[in-house]
């Protein structure tokens, strides 16, 4: 039903991941492929594509009002794909979830706050943080079995008077866990009782592969209701990401209201007609797309951890439980980490994300998308093969 191996041409589209690829990265070969940024090169759903061509046909496009079917379209979402019952009236749209996170921070703390981040993590989570005058505390990730865990204990010891926020990316992006519900309920235990705000950025919650479950925050740690923001979007998971439109859920009204405070005050409270179409077509129309997508998503995954493990002796790729974000350790190929990144830029000409931009931990990391349609993941697969044809042979 759905061509996933369609190659859509998206150069001079004005698609960031194509069109910025040579400014960011400094490759400038015509043939160069994007392994970077969190967009997928598919088609997104059927039902989305009507729902646009239906506004289009109408041909007037004025303000987005009454915004009550799009969050009754999130919550039905949430209900039916992970068993989370939403009100309606705890969520406010914001456009996207990182302006989304910056708007959390203005209303529930001060610059020169410190907010917990957990890295490796999300890049943007550092951007926007320091953006708005707030401070990084990094509570680094540690390996067990393959996957990374908190250690709480070690974040407690790092805590100040300062500390007010905690930014939890759940799944995990760039590491792909899926946390455990006994994790997820060990953090919001800790947030409670050092009075800190959980803010759970979810967007890649449907992203999750069969043998592994998402479970929301607010499920998992009910308790931690009053003190948690959960953010989620239709972006990531049915590759609209130029929607610009994301979710911010409160179930505390006093905090909810904190949050509409800013937006009215940023002047965000007019949302974005098209995304709002978009996005709430997707959650009404997308699930056999998703399941489709998860099916080819996991194939595509395998075939790149199976073939840059050969191709690279020494590196190995985390497995993911969930999103499309390969996350790739060369440190046992014995190269630098200057030295692969240029195999990968110069020799491969692919522009993969550098895992020091994940922040510590990430120092000998690449991140790599493989949402692509199976004809140019192999392609770049046999070029990542030829960067490390010398390695193999020992030479």
């Amino acid at each position: 039903m759905f061509d996933f191996d369609r190659v859509i041409e998206r150069r001079g589209t004005h698609a960031s991941k194509w069109d910025m690829m040579a400014k960011l990265s400094g490759i400038d070969a015509p043939d160069a492929i994007a392994m970077w940024v969190a967009d997928m090169d598919f088609a997104a759903p059927p039902g989305v594509t009507q729902a646009l061509a239906a506004e289009t046909r109408r041909a007037t496009h004025g303000y987005y009002a009454n915004t009550g079917s799009w969050a009754a379209a999130l919550a039905e979402w949430m209900a039916q794909r992970h068993g989370l019952s939403l009100d309606p009236d705890w969520v406010s749209p914001t456009p996207g979830v990182v302006s989304g996170l910056g708007l959390i921070l203005q209303a529930v703390s001060d610059p020169g706050d410190e907010v917990v981040v957990f890295p490796p993590a999300y890049h943007a989570f550092r951007r926007i943080i320091l953006a708005n005058e707030r401070r990084i505390l990094d509570a680094q990730l540690v390996e067990a079995s393959g996957r990374y865990v908190m250690d709480l204990d070690a974040l407690k010891r790092q805590l100040t008077p300062r500390t007010k926020v905690c930014f939890f990316c759940s799944p995990h992006n760039p590491g792909g866990t899926a946390w455990p519900i006994e994790e997820i309920r060990m953090l919001a235990a800790f947030c409670a009782s050092h009075e800190l705000f959980l803010v759970s950025d979810e967007i890649h919650c449907d992203l999750v592969f069969a043998g592994a479950r998402h479970t929301p925050t607010l499920r998992a740690a009910p308790e931690i209701a009053d003190r948690l923001i959960t953010c989620v979007a239709a972006t990531k998971t049915f590759n609209l990401a130029g929607a610009h439109v994301g979710a911010l859920i409160a179930t505390n009204q006093a905090l909810k209201r904190r949050l509409d405070a800013r937006i009215a005050a940023s002047g965000l409270g007019s949302y974005n007609r098209f995304g709002m179409i978009a996005t709430e077509a997707a959650w009404r129309t997308g699930a056999a797309w998703l399941n489709a997508l998860l099916a080819y998503l996991a194939q595509n995954r395998d075939l790149f951890d199976a073939r840059i493990e050969a191709a690279a002796p020494g590196a190995r790729s985390m497995r993911l439980d969930a999103t499309y974000l390969a996350w790739v350790d060369f440190a046992g190929t014995g190269l630098s980490p200057e030295a692969v990144a240029g195999r990968v830029k110069t020799r491969a000409r692919i522009f993969a994300s550098p895992g020091p931009q994940f922040g510590p931990g990430g120092e000998t990391w690449l991140r790599f998308n493989f949402a692509m349609p199976r004809p140019i993941l192999r392609q770049a697969l046999e070029r990542l093969e030829e960067a490390f044809l010398d390695v193999r042979l020992g030479r």
